[in-house]
C-alpha cells in the first residue's frame, strides 16, 4: 500500500485516525502498532515475520547489553551477533541473486539464481534497528524494556517502507509520552497534502514523460538531456514527497521525524547536494561508518579510503546492481575532487555557475542510477553527446517539452525554496492582501487535491521508485 493510493487515503487512513484519537494515552501505541502491521502485511504478509525477527533481535540485544554493562567483551559479543544477524538477513534477501551472478561471471559457472524477492522497506528498517543496537552500545540511549513500544518504533507505518530513517533517540520520549494537539494535526495534514500533490501532479506526470523518452531510439542530444532531467525531477518529487507525507503523518500522530530533503536541486556543489538529499541516509553513514573509520581526522590516504568505503556502501545500499555501485563511487570521486582539487576555486565562481555545475553533475549521475542494464546505459549516454549520428536538436524536443511545459516549469520552480520564502514574508502580517492571498492559496490547494484524486481514479500510472530499494 502506498500513501498516494485511494485505498490508503479513503479507507485505511480515516479508519486509523478515528481509532487513534478515540483510544486514550498509551493505548494509542497499540492502535498504531496494529495498523502498522496491517499496512505492511497488505502487500507482503509473509515478510512481516522477517521484520518481527529483525526487531526482536535488536530488542533482545539492547537488554543483553544493559545486563552486561560491566563486561565490555560480552557487550561487544552481543552487538556483533545482532549486527551479523541483521546484515545477513539484508544481504540474503537483497543481494543473493547479485552475489550468485558475480560468482558465475568470475568462475564461468552457471549456478542457478536463488530468485529471492526483495521485502519492501528492508533497507530502511534494518538501518533503524542496527542504529538502535549501536546507540545502546555507545551509551547514547537506554535500552527499551517494552517490546511492543520498540516494535511500534520499527514498524511505524508512516516511515516504515521508505523512510526517513528514524533513529530511536529521535522518538524514544514520544513513544512513551507525546503531545497531540490541533496545531500539530493541522500542520501535519498540510504537509501530507502538499506531499501528495507533489507526488501525484508532478512526479507521476514527469515520470510518464521520462518513460516515453527512455524507450525512444531516435532522439536528439537535447531530448536525451531533457529525459535525464525528467528522471531527476521524478525521483526528487517522488521520494521527497513521500518523506513529506511521512513527516506530515508523524506530526498528526504526535511524532517529529527528521527532515529528509532540503531543496537539494538548489545545491551549489556535490558536497552541498549531499547535505540536502536523503539526509537521514547520509547522516547514518556519516555517524555509523565514516566517523568510526576515522572520518577526516586521519592521514590523506585513510581519508580517501573512508570516503570510498562510505560511497561504495551508499551505492550498494540502493540496490543489488553494478549501476548503483558506480553511482556511489561516482559521487565519491566528485566529493574527493571538491575536497582536494577544485573546491576552493568552485566557491570563487558566481553562484549561478556553481549551481549549473552541481545540476549537470547530479543529472548525469542519475543517468547512472536509473539504468541497471549497463548496455542500455551506454547506448543512452551515447545519445547525450550525439555519437555517432544523433542530431543536437530535432522537432521531438519541442513536442515533448511543449506538451509537458507547465508541469516542467512548476517542477523546476518548486525545486527552489520559493514556497518557504513566500510563507516567511506573509507570516505575522494581517493585512487584507495577506488574508486574500492565504484564502486564495487554500482554495487552490483544495482544487489541486480534487484534481490529484481525480488523477488517481483515472490513471493507473502511480509508481513509487524507492520501493525497490
Amino acid at each position: 500500500m502506498v500513501f498516494s493510493s485511494l485505498a490508503f487515503l479513503f479507507f485505511f487512513l480515516p479508519a486509523f485516525l478515528i481509532l487513534y484519537y478515540v483510544f486514550p494515552g498509551r493505548a494509542k501505541n497499540f492502535v498504531l502498532l496494529a495498523f502498522s502491521l496491517l499496512f505492511y502485511a497488505w502487500g507482503e504478509p509473509i515478510y512481516i515475520l522477517l521484520m518481527l525477527l529483525s526487531s526482536f533481535v535488536d530488542y533482545v540485544d539492547g537488554l543483553l547489553q544493559e545486563k552486561f554493562q560491566s563486561s565490555v567483551t560480552k557487550k561487544r559479543l552481543s552487538l556483533s551477533l545482532a549486527l551479523i544477524i541483521n546484515f545477513s538477513l539484508l544481504g540474503y534477501f537483497k543481494y543473493a541473486d547479485f552475489s550468485v551472478s558475480i560468482w558465475n561471471s568470475l568462475t564461468s559457472l552457471d549456478v542457478k539464481l536463488p530468485g529471492v524477492s526483495l521485502p519492501v522497506g528492508i533497507s530502511f528498517y534494518t538501518f533503524q534497528t542496527v542504529s538502535y543496537s549501536i546507540d545502546v552500545y555507545k551509551g547514547r540511549i537506554k535500552a527499551e524494556h517494552n517490546y511492543l513500544d520498540y516494535l511500534t518504533y520499527v514498524s511505524m507505518f508512516p516511515q516504515l517502507i521508505a523512510g526517513p530513517i528514524v533513529r530511536f533517540v529521535s522518538v524514544q520520549k514520544e513513544l512513551h509520552k507525546r503531545e497531540i494537539n490541533e496545531r500539530n494535526f493541522v500542520s501535519g495534514i498540510k504537509r501530507f497534502i502538499l506531499g501528495l500533490l507533489r507526488k501525484v501532479l508532478i512526479a507521476n506526470q514527469i515520470g510518464a514523460l521520462w518513460d516515453t523518452i527512455r524507450v525512444d531510439n531516435d532522439i536528439s542530444v537535447v531530448t536525451a538531456w531533457l529525459g535525464l532531467l525528467c528522471f531527476t525531477l521524478q525521483l526528487y518529487y517522488d521520494f521527497s514527497a513521500y518523506s513529506d507525507m511521512a513527516i506530515g503523518l508523524g506530526k498528526m500522530l504526535g511524532f517529529h521525524f527528521p527532515e529528509n530533503f532540503i531543496y537539494p536541486l538548489s545545491a551549489v556543489s556535490i558536497t552541498d547536494f549531499w547535505r540536502r538529499w536523503h539526509i537521514s541516509l547520509s547522516t547514518w553513514f556519516r555517524d555509523y561508518v565514516y566517523i568510526p573509520l576515522g572520518g577526516n581526522r586521519v592521514g590523506k590516504l585513510k581519508h580517501l579510503r573512508n570516503i570510498f568505503v562510505v560511497w561504495f556502501l551508499t551505492g550498494l545500499w540502493h540496490g543489488a546492481s553494478w549501476n548503483f555501485v558506480l553511482w556511489g563511487l561516482y559521487h565519491g570521486v566528485l566529493l574527493t575532487l571538491e575536497k582536494y582539487i577544485w573546491g576552493k576555486g568552485l566557491k570563487k565562481l558566481p553562484e549561478l555557475l556553481q549551481h549549473v555545475y552541481a545540476v549537470i553533475i547530479v543529472v548525469f549521475g542519475f543517468g547512472i542510477f536509473t539504468f541497471d542494464d549497463l548496455g542500455e546505459m551506454g547506448h543512452y549516454f551515447i545519445k547525450l553527446v550525439g555519437i555517432p549520428h544523433n542530431p543536437l536538436y530535432s522537432s521531438e524536443f519541442l513536442w515533448y517539452s511543449g506538451n509537458y511545459m507547465i508541469v516542467l516549469v512548476i517542477a523546476i520552480i518548486l525545486a527552489f525554496p520559493v514556497y518557504p520564502r513566500l510563507l516567511e514574508k506573509l507570516s505575522g502580517k494581517k493585512t487584507l492582501t495577506v488574508s486574500i492571498a492565504k484564502a486564495t492559496f487554500a482554495v487552490v490547494i483544495i482544487a489541486l487535491f480534487i484534481l490529484a484524486v481525480s488523477s488517481l481514479v483515472r490513471d493507473t500510472y502511480n509508481p513509487f521508485l524507492y520501493f525497490r530499494f
